[in-house]
């Protein structure tokens, strides 16, 4: 007994120093952080205005295309012309599908894949604020766009779309999402132009109008634009990730900007669940809403199985440093600890949607009657397709979950598979990296997730190279703003993110 004894003790002193030999080798990147500050916002009141006036129009995309109000984006396409002559006389500009707008700055050398800057000029609705547009809300060249009657909601300092400048920031809708990249896009090409500074490669900015509903008439006629015409790009940059503050990424003492490599899918199934309606004095057994009941339960609990991807693996090598120790343990030695590694990623929201295919469920709909049994119960559930799954492994399992029920599935809104997955050893990559550390060279720079849809899959078939990055750095709550209440931009943010794509687009071949 005592020899067992000290053959389990031998082999688990073995074990522990592999395991503590391995985390201490493990290859986690070594991130060369500048403790300084970088360079430093000047402070522009011309640029701020123009994307407040900008803000000020309610561009707002809801439900389908043929309920838009496109008057908003028709004096939006205007007030660009006005905003921004020196790009409308320098660079091409082509609209397409009416709405959809392509600019092209020409290089001195055509051999060269351009390079792409994507943006969208529609937000989504302001939430409980009440929208009504003055009868003379019309604006000629040398006016600024009027601002719309509105009430402000409860939780906005200011009008969703007063384009308020206060306190160091800009307010309103579309502050982040994302009028303030699309103005700061226009302003750097805007200071190319101005300061006369020729770059190699062809720069083209492309603004959809309905990104928010999924792009099909923006986004999709403007790839299709580019595939028509012959064209690769050498990367395409989009929203997606973004900086987030110190103390913001739990168990990091840093701040971190997160990259886009790819996105999820995305699956939403409509489930009519079969069953006996009736008065609720002689009910039967089992109830319609006890079977969808049923169906929902299954979906929660026997969820996809969770997995670290090849991305999210790099995510780990690129932040994992500084981490620690224990998660630095856990991620070193994946060959034993993985199952312990996904069981604590899968217990956090966020962590959670990293490692797998997430089930929410959304909307449900029965009788409407307190004494009435309805014979049919209809809910939705959501999943967003991580890189690995299909939307054929997720079709098996909704089957899988409604065995034994008569149901009906049917799938709304815009299916879509996960996107590729971009590669980090670029020239593209490596810009965004220098230019995280022109304005933020504290910030640990890695792949990442993007969780939300964007327009930046549409382009895959004129890229491989498609990363998903707004350079602005925020905290949790500010994040949870976007697509929320009292949304605003930092004008420091709006100052760097400016600088930022100025200098890519200047620097990207030197």
């Amino acid at each position: 007994m005592k020899k067992i004894l000290l053959v389990i003790l031998g082999i688990i002193v073995i074990l522990a120093a592999i395991l503590l030999i391995k985390t201490y080798t493990y290859p986690f990147k070594k991130n060369m952080a500048d403790a300084g500050e970088g360079w430093k916002p000047v402070k522009n009141d011309s640029a701020i205005l123009r994307l407040s006036g900008g803000i000020k129009i309610p561009t707002v995309s809801t439900g389908s295309l043929g309920e838009f109000d496109y008057a908003p984006f028709a004096r939006f396409k205007e007030y660009l012309k006005i905003s921004y002559p020196l790009v409308y006389q320098h660079a091409e500009n082509v609209e397409v599908n009416q709405y959809g707008l392509v600019f092209r700055l020409k290089g001195s050398n055509p051999a060269l894949e351009p390079i792409l800057f994507l943006a969208h000029m529609d937000v989504v609705p302001p939430g409980d604020a009440d929208i009504k547009n003055k009868e003379d809300n019309i604006f000629k060249p040398d006016d600024t766009p009027l601002s719309p009657v509105i009430k402000v909601a409860e939780d906005w300092d200011y009008a969703p779309f007063s384009g308020a400048v206060a306190n160091g920031r800009i307010y309103g809708r579309g502050a982040i999402d994302m009028k303030g990249m699309l103005f700061s896009l226009m302003e750097s090409m805007n200071n190319l132009i101005r300061n006369k500074q020729i770059q190699q490669r062809d720069i083209y900015l492309a603004f959809g109008f309905d990104e928010e509903v999924g792009g099909q008439k923006g986004a999709m006629q403007i790839a299709g634009y580019f595939k028509k015409k012959g064209l690769k790009f050498d990367a395409v940059y989009d929203e997606g990730g973004l900086i987030m503050r110190k103390g913001n990424v739990a168990g990091i003492d840093s701040d971190v900007a997160v990259v886009g490599c790819a996105e999820k899918g995305f699956l939403s199934a409509k489930i009519k669940v079969k069953g006996l309606g009736g008065h609720s004095s002689m009910p039967p057994m089992e109830s319609a809403i006890g079977k969808a009941a049923v169906i929902m339960k299954r979906l929660e609990d026997d969820q996809m199985k969770p997995m670290i991807t090849p991305l999210i693996k790099e995510f780990f090598d690129n932040i994992g440093g500084a981490m620690p120790f224990t998660s630095r343990l856990a991620i070193a030695n994946q060959w034993l600890l993985r199952p312990l590694l996904l069981s604590k990623l899968t217990k956090n929201n966020t962590t959670n949607a990293l490692v797998r295919t997430t089930t929410a469920l959304t909307m449900m709909k029965g009788s409407d009657g307190t004494n009435v049994l309805s014979p049919e119960v209809e809910f939705v559930v959501n999943f967003r397709l991580l890189p690995g799954n299909t939307v054929k492994d997720v079709r098996e399992h909704i089957a899988r979950a409604t065995k034994g029920f008569d149901v009906e599935v049917e799938e709304i809104d815009n299916t879509r598979e996960a996107s590729g997955i971009s590669p980090i050893h670029t020239k593209a990559f490596k810009m965004i990296e220098a230019g995280v550390k022109e304005i933020h060279p504290g910030a640990i720079v890695t792949p990442y997730l993007t969780m939300a849809g964007t327009d930046a899959g549409k382009y895959e078939i004129v890229s491989k190279n498609v990363y998903r990055f707004m350079p602005i750095k925020i905290t949790s709550a500010e994040q949870q703003s976007i697509h929320s209440t009292n949304e605003y931009l930092s004008i420091e943010n709006y100052m760097k993110m400016i600088h930022y794509f100025e200098y890519i687009m200047k620097n990207y071949d030197k």
